[in-house]
């Protein structure tokens, strides 16, 4: 969703790589917040081949490492690169980490149910995000790696940039998307061809233990799996970067 979720593993990225992109979709972090808008992942997916066109880089084999919102974009650019309709991008790997790539496993909060229905709460919700964030945000950290205030901050100030709050209800709908073109998406991971893994926290109140993990290596044979310690939840990234790290680059250097 936005570049700052990776901040805690960017250094280790650049050491292995001869160069890491780290984009904020539309709507998140420092991207423009165009509202009214229907945000899709289609156009999420689109924008970022014409990042990729922009940098000179679609002749190029691209690792693509996502998480949560990123995995459906993810998902979109593998059934177009499929489809040899990528405009160029050749996709080399896919690493996923904790996020609902299967609708019939994954649990939003309540905060999230509410605003993606669209009812007549949402407008007042957006309005007082900054009262809810954190008390919303937490539950889906480990209770043992929960960010710091100066972190939550960090975070809410991503969103807050151009009245990025007020854009939340409409950037949510990614959740109805993902019911409405499940067999697009989901089909596009079942049918992979280039190496595959997921790294995975298992105390993820979102995609849940062991429903979610059942369904994924029953769905993705081929994909090779790592698990954190368990203490980790939502975040791998954030909460244990190391340990994250260590799992990606086990990953990239197997093939």
């Amino acid at each position: 969703m936005c570049s700052y979720d990776w901040y805690k593993i960017w250094e280790g990225l650049t050491l292995r790589f001869h160069r890491v992109i780290a984009l904020d979709f539309l709507g998140f972090g420092f991207s423009d917040k165009l509202r009214p808008h229907h945000y899709s992942m289609f156009e999420q997916a689109s924008i970022v081949e014409a990042l990729l066109r922009h940098l000179g880089l679609q002749n190029r084999r691209i690792n693509l490492l996502s998480h949560d919102y990123g995995h459906t974009v993810a998902q979109e650019l593998l059934y177009r690169y499929k489809q040899n309709r990528s405009g160029g991008l050749t996709i080399k790997s896919l690493c996923l980490s904790n996020g609902g790539i299967f609708p019939e496993t994954h649990r939003p909060l309540l905060l999230q149910k509410l605003l993606k229905d669209g009812g007549v709460l949402s407008p007042i919700l957006t309005r007082l995000m900054n009262f809810v964030f954190s008390r919303g945000l937490t539950p889906v950290f480990g209770p043992y790696t929960r960010p710091s205030e100066s972190e939550l901050w960090d975070m809410w100030a991503g969103i807050r940039n151009n009245d990025g709050n007020l854009v939340i209800d409409s950037l949510l709908q990614y959740i109805n998307q993902r019911k409405k073109f499940r067999r697009r998406w989901v089909g596009a991971l079942a049918s992979i061809t280039i190496p595959i893994h997921f790294i995975y926290g298992l105390l993820d109140p979102v995609n849940p233990y062991p429903e979610f993990l059942e369904l994924y290596r029953k769905m993705l044979p081929r994909s090779t799996v790592s698990i954190l310690n368990d203490r980790i939840s939502h975040y791998p990234q954030l909460e244990d970067p190391m340990g994250f790290l260590n799992a990606y680059m086990g990953f990239i250097n197997s093939f």
